[in-house]
């Protein structure tokens, strides 16, 4: 009898383990598909919107967000959405280099587009000015004047 209750037990121990590795394989997720990267990321920039006065990607939800966008745009780096919310996302939190090279890589930008990637140009031939690098500075106004016009580039054009 002592054996049989021994077995018993062994028997119901193995199939609990086997139980509850079957519940934990079936409760591991899929990996997110790039629309849902892309609504996250538009999410996570809303609640930042609210969140925070400024926007800066070293803020935890604007990380998420920039990051979320991240990974749709190179699940489907066809997706001329994907990349356009990627390029908005970089520019609005001022990682300006990241949005420069993201608006660079898009073709036919429509007119906001074009303000905010000339904005990014902008940025960045100020900063290439103040560090003294006027072939940097030329290069990123040239590029920002053939997106948009604007003050700000005419200005740092003029001290060039």
């Amino acid at each position: 009898m002592k054996k049989i209750l021994m077995l018993t037990a062994l028997v119901m121990g193995a199939a609990s383990a086997q139980t509850q590795q079957s519940t934990a394989a079936a409760t591991v997720t899929a990996a997110p598909s790039a629309a849902d990267l892309y609504s996250q990321a538009q999410e996570y920039a809303v609640q930042a919107d609210v969140a925070y006065p400024q926007a800066f990607y070293d803020r935890t939800l604007w990380k998420a967000s920039v990051d979320s966008a991240y990974g749709a745009a190179r699940m489907e780096p066809g997706n001329r959405d994907y990349q356009a919310y990627l390029a908005q996302l970089y520019t609005k939190t001022q990682w300006w280099i990241n949005a420069y090279n993201t608006w660079r890589s898009m073709d036919s930008l429509s007119a906001t587009e074009r303000q905010w990637a000339s904005l990014s140009a902008a940025k960045l031939a100020y900063l290439a000015l103040q560090r003294g690098d006027r072939a940097a500075a030329s290069a990123y106004v040239s590029q920002g004047m053939a997106w948009a016009d604007s003050d700000s580039l005419r200005a740092i054009r003029s001290r060039l």
